[in-house]
C-alpha cells in the first residue's frame, strides 16, 4: 500500500481505539436500565462493540502485514504499483486518470483503483501509447495509456 493509505489505515484503527471507553460506557448505561432481554441500547451496543473490535482487528492485521511502498521513489515508463496513468477511451475519446494503489486505499470516484480491479490489471505492464482491451458491463472498451507518472 502507499504511504497515504496506510496513515489513514493507522488513524481509522487510533479513532477505533479511542472508541472503545464511550462505548463501554454506553453498555454500562444501558444495563442500569434493567432487563437486559429487551433493552433495545443494549444490544445497539453491544452490536457496536462487537463491530468495533472486529474491525480492530482488521486493522491491525493488515497494518501488521503491509509492505508500504513508498511511490515518489518509483519512476520509469511501464505501469506498475503507486502509477498514476492517464487514459483515453478510444470510442468515446473520455479521459480518465487513475493512481493503482493498494485494494484497501482505492476508491474510483476519488481517482484511486484497486490494483487487483481489472482495469488496473490490463494496465500493468504496459507503456505510453499501448492500447488495451477491457470487457465492462457496458460492453468492450479500448484504452490507450496517454501518460504515466510517479511520485
Amino acid at each position: 500500500m502507499t504511504p497515504e493509505g496506510h496513515k489513514r489505515l493507522k488513524e481509522e484503527l487510533s479513532r477505533l481505539k479511542a472508541e472503545r471507553p464511550r462505548i463501554v460506557r454506553e453498555i454500562a448505561a444501558a444495563r442500569e436500565h434493567g432487563d437486559l432481554s429487551e433493552n433495545a441500547e443494549y444490544h445497539a451496543a453491544k452490536d457496536r462493540q462487537g463491530l468495533t473490535e472486529a474491525r480492530i482487528l482488521e486493522l491491525e492485521a493488515k497494518l501488521g502485514g503491509a509492505e508500504v511502498i513508498d511511490t515518489s521513489t518509483l519512476s520509469g515508463d511501464r505501469v506498475q504499483f503507486g502509477a498514476t496513468v492517464s487514459i483515453v477511451d478510444e470510442d468515446t475519446e473520455a479521459e480518465s486518470t487513475y493512481q493503482i494503489v493498494g485494494a484497501d486505499e482505492a476508491d474510483a470516484s476519488e481517482g484511486r483503483l484497486s490494483i487487483t480491479s481489472p482495469l488496473a490489471r490490463a494496465l500493468v505492464g504496459r507503456a505510453i501509447g499501448d492500447s488495451v482491451e477491457l470487457e465492462t458491463p457496458g460492453g468492450r472498451h479500448t484504452y490507450e495509456i496517454t501518460g504515466v507518472l510517479y511520485g
